[in-house]
């Protein structure tokens, strides 16, 4: 592994603890019953969606650093693939997080754009890497 995916690596783990602390948050509006989450369906499954996806794509951006530096690609473009695979479980959780910041919301605020904008780093990410891995070497 690149010193840079080894760095991007590192970040990524870091972020895990987002992520707990994110678990953690929910198991208290639940077992604490707190107002605002369980009697908002909307809040429950936002925040359901944003705890998730941000542990699976923090876990698909580690594999993925595992096989950029397997690419013919130039550094600037191995940069744009990292850079990708990192913001989505970062900018996809926000969106679905900050789209619901009041207890009492009834649909997503325009913060949901995020979550479009997540999945398209994601997309970019993944078609590079995958056009890359298929055409190396």
């Amino acid at each position: 592994m690149s010193s840079a995916s080894q760095i991007m690596a590192g970040i990524l783990l870091i972020t895990v603890l987002a992520v707990e602390f994110g678990g953690l948050s929910l198991l208290a509006m639940l077992t604490r019953r707190i107002p605002g989450y369980l009697d908002n369906p909307l809040r429950q499954n936002m925040f359901r969606a944003g705890h998730a996806h941000a542990g699976v794509w923090v876990v698909f951006a580690l594999v993925a650093l595992l096989w950029v530096d397997q690419t013919d690609f130039g550094e600037p473009l191995k940069w744009v693939v990292r850079l990708a695979f990192a913001v989505a479980p970062i900018l996809m959780p926000l969106g679905f997080f900050l789209s619901v910041t009041r207890p009492d919301a009834e649909r997503p605020n325009g913060v949901i754009t995020l979550v479009y904008a997540g999945g398209l780093a994601l997309a970019i990410g993944a078609l590079t890497l995958g056009v890359g891995l298929l055409t190396a070497g």
